[in-house]
């Protein structure tokens, strides 16, 4: 054998592994991307609960096996049997025009609304013997991160000026405050801030008014967790996350190209988490539509993809109008089962009904109803915070 002939046989070789590798890692990368897409996980409210958390771990809300059971005994949905049609727009009702008119809000619900926003943070007050430079902030500022939960400062040009936020982003390092606010916030979805991190954080603010010869209040921490444990226990009970599936019948298949064609058709935009998102004017994401299976939802893998199912997901607290949004889903969801030819189904595989559906709404509005009675509407600033 000449040497030619080696050296083509070790080229083909090398051609060969790099392309296994190649596969490989594109295999990696969209596991990956699936497994971040969905790390989060919320009890559906279809299931029933089996399983009691651990104790002093986050519970989170779910419906019993009752009104599971509810769900299940009325007839089926009435969606009719399919035939291939050509895919059409998707009509989605939109508000009515009175739902867009924002009531006046009374001087009794503006404080009711800033104590809950106060209540969700930890708060420092610090006032400075003289004008604190903007520049002396960027090391406290770059440590948004470093307490397990967000850090935002606030700060006030001179005594009786509005407040406005700083970010690192945002701080030329020009000019100087009289007083500023260090707030860490008390809780997020992966539950209540610890006294450490409570700790550590009053540690870096005594640190930063030392290097600035400022004063600063610090509430007392033990009763700041306190309080964190107890907003933490609110989230849980409204952290829902409303998943309506369509599934395949007979082991058949949705392919890819016509599960886009559809979703585009309907006003549904495929984003980089892995899922088709429905938003609204303002650009707040409404709804989802993700794979059913593990795979996300890419541009690459679309003309290729072949699943046995879709979901679309609704995220109770972070959406304003849950009621009106829950029936845009759902419009959409017998638009999607009528033409894919598929069948309307919970996380059992067990097919919704009519009156299944309409509890499941019903509770949707108990749950938004009572964020607003504490003050943290559905949607709203801080509800977009609590449950980042």
């Amino acid at each position: 054998m000449s040497d030619l002939q080696i050296s083509l046989i070790v080229i083909g070789i090398v051609v060969v592994m790099g392309v296994v590798l190649f596969n490989w890692m594109q295999q990696r990368r969209y596991r990956r991307g699936a497994e971040e897409a969905f790390e989060r996980k919320h009890e559906d409210v279809l299931l029933g609960a089996d399983e009691i958390a651990a104790e002093g771990g986050r519970v989170e809300p779910q419906l019993g096996r009752e009104m599971l059971q509810e769900f299940q005994a009325e007839p089926s949905i009435g969606l009719t049997e399919p035939g291939i049609e050509p895919i059409e727009p998707a009509e989605i009702s939109q508000p009515d025009a009175a739902a867009k008119v924002v009531a006046p809000v009374s001087a009794e619900q503006k404080t009711a609304e800033v104590d809950s926003a106060s209540a969700m943070d930890y708060i420092v007050n610090i006032r400075g013997e003289a004008l604190i430079a903007a520049s002396d902030l960027t090391e406290v500022l770059r440590r948004k991160f470093d307490f397990g939960k967000p850090v935002h400062w606030l700060g006030q040009r001179e005594a009786g000026a509005s407040w406005e936020e700083i970010t690192i982003e945002g701080n030329d390092g020009k000019g100087g405050y009289a007083g500023l606010k260090g707030c860490l916030q008390l809780v997020d979805r992966s539950g209540p801030v610890s006294e450490v991190s409570l700790s550590e954080f009053c540690d870096m603010v005594k640190n930063f008014t030392a290097h600035v010869h400022a004063t600063a209040n610090f509430p007392d921490t033990r009763q700041a967790h306190a309080q964190a444990v107890v907003l933490d226990q609110f989230c849980a009970e409204v952290d829902v996350m409303v998943g309506i599936n369509i599934i395949s019948k007979d082991g058949g298949a949705f392919t890819g190209t016509k599960i886009r064609a559809l979703a585009e058709a309907s006003g549904l935009k495929l984003e980089t988490g892995g899922a088709f998102s429905y938003r609204d004017e303002n650009g707040a994401i409404l709804f989802s539509l993700n794979n059913f299976e593990s795979t996300p939802f890419s541009p690459d893998n679309m003309r290729t993809l072949t699943t046995h199912g879709v979901t679309f997901l609704l995220d109770v607290p972070r959406v304003k109008s849950g009621e009106r949004v829950f029936d845009q889903m759902m419009h959409l969801a017998g638009i999607f089962t009528t033409t894919l030819g598929g069948m309307l189904v919970d996380d059992n595989r067990i097919s919704l009904t009519d009156s299944g559906i309409a509890k499941i709404k019903q509770h949707l509005g108990s749950m938004q109803a009572m964020m607003k009675t504490r003050n943290i509407p559905a949607g709203g600033e801080i509800a977009l915070r609590l449950f980042a």
